[in-house]
């Protein structure tokens, strides 16, 4: 039997939500009080498999997976993500865990802090330094913005195993197309209006890029202010922001089946980081930005300071698609029905930190 799985990354564990039919069901947490900032879900092989990027006070960072969708979690006896020696850091954090297409079967990239790219080919279980991306001739003029040096996003390309895009808090959009032996900034047109060059090569602080459905060289970009799209895979981007009540935000998320269609939960400011307005709305564009709508049936109507965050804001692969988001006061909202209406999963949770889902067997 089809379900769908949610999984659920708060400060203090994962929880796991499954839907059979009209219903809901939620266990947890695991990983007890670790805080949980990056999940991905692979579901290319007989038996999906969650991988976990968990941050223990203790123990430090760590990837666990599970091949039973969470009934048991495996460590690697050695760190799956681990900084070579050479590169004189240790790892502070797991941003991104992300499963390539099935045009790399068994490879996994997790972005990490400090910002690098690692590479599996074994689904998770180990990971080596992308060490072109980690040498690029920019690395030095990086600098950590207000949450850090993170690689908190990674794309890849059905079309090409070879072609991957990364994003940087703060150094922007960085590409290769063959397969990470060289990189080029790609922010052409993406502001920073923080720096006194406003159009920097690079330098950005981007915060979150997702790919079109349907058409594969359309990506949407938020910005630590600014909401982009490029129509041609980076190489330049259009401000979309016209129409929102605030283009400062975290999250992005593109539908899984129809073009031109993307989620933004807007905040007020950078320095007033709840929902704009202070009202929970997810907003939705049907035209790759050229208009966008608020989405509020089924939200809570009054005053409301519940942010998400950049990986917070999630679709399934389901059809119909599914449309999730936590929020930072423990709250977990979906919609059934393309953002049309809302209704809540979970609530008073610790604050959510990020939300996957996919259909599932079993």
């Amino acid at each position: 039997m089809t379900s769908v799985l949610l999984a659920v990354g708060t400060r203090k564990g994962l929880f796991i939500g499954r839907r059979r039919g009209d219903t809901w069901e939620f266990d947890g947490p695991h990983f007890n009080a670790q805080a949980i900032y990056s999940i991905g879900i692979d579901t290319r092989g007989d038996v999906p498999r969650l991988l976990v990027g968990g941050d223990s006070a203790h123990w430090g960072p760590s990837v666990f997976h599970s091949d039973d969708l969470g009934a048991s979690w495996v460590e690697p006896q050695k760190p799956a993500v681990k900084f070579p020696e050479f590169t004189g850091t240790s790892l502070e954090r797991v941003w991104q865990l992300h499963p390539a297409g099935p045009e790399a079967p068994d490879v996994v990239y997790a972005g990490t802090e400090p910002a690098a790219l690692f590479r599996s080919a074994d689904r998770g279980e180990s990971f080596e330094l992308v060490r072109p991306l980690w040498e690029h001739p920019t690395r030095d003029r990086w600098v950590p913005g207000g949450g850090g040096e993170g690689l908190h996003t990674v794309l890849t390309d059905e079309r090409d195993p070879r072609a991957v895009t990364v994003a940087v808090s703060t150094a922007g959009v960085f590409r290769t197309a063959d397969g990470g032996e060289s990189w080029e900034p790609a922010n052409n047109g993406v502001s920073a209006v923080f720096l006194p060059d406003p159009d920097p090569e690079f330098g950005q602080c981007v915060h979150k890029v997702s790919r079109d459905a349907v058409d594969p060289d359309r990506l949407y970009l938020q910005n630590h202010w600014g909401v982009f799209r490029s129509d041609d895979a980076g190489s330049h981007w259009t401000d979309i922001g016209a129409g929102l009540p605030s283009d400062f935000g975290f999250a992005v998320a593109a539908h899984p089946h129809r073009a031109n269609t993307a989620y933004l939960f807007p905040i007020n400011a950078d320095a007033d980081r709840v929902p704009a307005e202070h009202r929970c709305r997810v907003f939705r564009t049907t035209d790759a930005g050229e208009s966008w709508e608020p989405l509020s049936n089924g939200l809570p109507e009054g005053a409301h300071y519940g942010t998400v965050l950049r990986d917070a804001l999630c679709t399934d692969d389901a059809d119909p698609a599914g449309i999730y988001f936590g929020n930072r006061n423990g709250e977990v909202y979906a919609s059934a029905d393309d953002g049309d209406t809302w209704h809540q999963l979970a609530s008073h949770l610790p604050d959510v930190l990020c939300v996957r889902a996919a259909a599932v067997e079993g």
